[in-house]
C-alpha cells in the first residue's frame, strides 16, 4: 500500500471506478428484467457484505457491539434500501442513463442536509450556484416535455429517484453521528448486511417472492447480478480503496461526474436507450452542478474525519484513510 505506484496501475484503477461503477446502472436494468427488484438488490449486497465481514474477523478486527450493529443496520437501511433499493425498483421503467443522471443529484441533497444538520457548514457561493443549477437540471428531466414527464410510469420512477437520492444523503449525514466500527471495511460489510436484510423484508412485503421464478431468470439477468457482486462491489471497491492511498481524494472524487456519462453511453450502445436534446442539456447541467459542488467543498472545507458515509461531495475532502475507505459502500 505504498503511496508510490506505477502510472499504469493508477490508470487501470481509475478506469475500474469510472467504467465499472458507471456500468452498474445498466447491469441493474438487465437484472430486473427477470428478477424481482428488492430481492435482487438484497442478494447483491448480502454476498459481498458477508465476505467483507468474514474477511475482517479473520484478520482479527474486533467483534462489533450490539449498539454498532443497531446503528450500521439503520445506516444500511437508509443507504441501500432507501437509496439503492429504490433505484433498482425504478429501473424497471426508467432508462439506466437517466437513472444515473438523477442519482448524480445526491450531491445537492448532501449539501442541503449537511447545512441543516450543521448550520456552520454553510456552502460557498460556488456550491450554492451548483445547487440551483442541479435542481434546474432535475426539473428539466421530469417536466412534461422531458424524457420522464410524458409517461406516468417514467414520471413515478423519476420522482422515486429523487426520493432515493434524499434517502442516500440522509443516511450519509446521519452516519457521521452514528456509533460505527472504527475499521471502515468492517463497517461497510455490516452496512451491506443490514441493507440486504432490510431489502429482503421489503421484498417480502412487496410480494417479490411470489414473482421470483428461478426457471424464468435469463442468462443476461443472472450474469448482471454476478457482475454487480464481483465487479461492482468487490473489484471496483478495492480499486477505490487503493487509489485513496496512492492518489488524492479530490482526484478520486472525479468518478462522481464521470459515472453518469459512462452510464448514458453504455445505455445507448448496449440497451438502445436514447436521450432527447432536452435531456442531453439536462445531463450537462447536472454534471456541471456536481463539479461545482465538489470543487467548492474541496477548496473551502478543512480536513475532517468522516465515518462511513457514501456521498459524492465529501469524497473531495482531505480526510484520513479510515474515513475515506467507507465511502465505497456500493453507491452504484
Amino acid at each position: 500500500m505504498s503511496r508510490t505506484a506505477s502510472p499504469l496501475a493508477v490508470a487501470l484503477a481509475f478506469l475500474a471506478i469510472y467504467v465499472i461503477w458507471g456500468s452498474t446502472y445498466l447491469a441493474i436494468r438487465f437484472g430486473v428484467e427477470s428478477m424481482p427488484p428488492f430481492l435482487m438488490a438484497a442478494a447483491r449486497f448480502a454476498i459481498p457484505g458477508a465476505l467483507l465481514y468474514a474477511w475482517c474477523r479473520w484478520r482479527g478486527v474486533p467483534k462489533p457491539t450490539a449498539r454498532q450493529w443497531n446503528h450500521t443496520f439503520r445506516v444500511g437501511a437508509l443507504l441501500l434500501l432507501g437509496g439503492n433499493g429504490i433505484v433498482t425498483w425504478a429501473e424497471q421503467w426508467v432508462p439506466s442513463g437517466i437513472t444515473a443522471l438523477m442519482i448524480a443529484s445526491v450531491s445537492l441533497w448532501m449539501v442541503l442536509f449537511a447545512w441543516i444538520a450543521e448550520p456552520a457548514n454553510r456552502p460557498g457561493p460556488r456550491a450554492l450556484f451548483g445547487l440551483a443549477l442541479g435542481f434546474l437540471g432535475v426539473a428539466v428531466l421530469v417536466q412534461p416535455r422531458g424524457d420522464l414527464g410524458h409517461d406516468p410510469h417514467l414520471l413515478l420512477g423519476g420522482l422515486s429517484l429523487v426520493v432515493a437520492s434524499g434517502f442516500w444523503a440522509a443516511g450519509s449525514v446521519w452516519s457521521r453521528r452514528a456509533d460505527l466500527p472504527e475499521n471502515a471495511v468492517m463497517a461497510t460489510g455490516m452496512e451491506m448486511l443490514g441493507g440486504a436484510a432490510a431489502l429482503a423484508v421489503v421484498g417480502t412485503l412487496a410480494g417479490d417472492w411470489s414473482r421470483l421464478d428461478p426457471s424464468a431468470i435469463t442468462m443476461r439477468s443472472a450474469l448482471s447480478l454476478l457482475y454487480l457482486i464481483v465487479f461492482g462491489s468487490v473489484i471496483a471497491f478495492n480499486a477505490y480503496v487503493w487509489l485513496l492511498k496512492v492518489s488524492t481524494p479530490s482526484k478520486v472524487a472525479t468518478y462522481a461526474y464521470v459515472n453518469p456519462m459512462v452510464a448514458v453511453i453504455l445505455g445507448w450502445a448496449l440497451a438502445g436507450e436514447t436521450l432527447s436534446r432536452t435531456s442531453l442539456i439536462a445531463a450537462g447541467v447536472i454534471v456541471l452542478s456536481v463539479v461545482l459542488i465538489t470543487t467548492d467543498r474541496a477548496r473551502s472545507r478543512p480536513a475532517v474525519r468522516e465515518p462511513i458515509a457514501v456521498d459524492v461531495d465529501s469524497l473531495a475532502e482531505e480526510e484520513d484513510e479510515d474515513g475515506e475507505v467507507g465511502r465505497a459502500l456500493a453507491r452504484e
